[in-house]
């Protein structure tokens, strides 16, 4: 996926943070202004988040808005909480695995199996995009406490390294 947006973007590195921030938040842009959902965020706001002068976010934007492609992307994008720090809090356990190759099939489907023959039900996974993440992870957060003898089985999964329990 970045790849594609990487053509526009690699050609203006300010706004290449701008616009990977945007999709690393799952922030859209539509009517000249970039959104968190339904809050709009300011230019400024952005800026510091990215790094850069708040004419580089409105250029950005501008540029977004300019091209039918990007403003077809970057109008769909939307936020998603991430539940793995807050699971403790719910009683909840939360896995961070960390892959050999995170461009490597079947991790999350093995993952999931484990989980599955041992009756742990999965609230939720998020897997982190190679292209837009040094060490991409795969986060899994269950409804049960993960025992500590589930492990070697979780370790022995397809492109497994090592597991982090939160």
């Amino acid at each position: 996926m970045w790849r594609v947006l990487s053509e526009h973007f690699d050609r203006y590195p300010s706004q290449r943070k701008v616009a990977l921030l945007l999709v690393k938040h799952g922030l859209s842009v539509h009517g000249g202004k970039a959104y968190c959902g339904d809050i709009k965020l300011s230019d400024s706001a952005m800026a510091r988040a990215a790094g850069v002068d708040r004419r580089i976010v409105r250029s950005t934007i501008e540029g977004i808005e300019s091209d039918e492609h990007l403003q077809g992307f970057f109008s769909k994008l939307i936020p998603t909480s991430l539940l793995k720090d807050a699971a403790s809090v719910l009683g909840w356990s939360s896995l961070e695995i960390i892959p050999d190759d995170a461009r490597a099939k079947g991790i999350l489907a093995d993952v999931a199996a484990v989980m599955r023959d041992h009756g742990i039900s999965i609230r939720q996974a998020l897997v982190d995009d190679p292209e837009l993440t040094e060490e991409p992870h795969l986060y899994i957060v269950t409804d049960a406490t993960v025992s500590v003898d589930l492990i070697p089985k979780l370790k022995a999964c397809t492109g497994v390294r090592s597991i982090i329990i939160n």
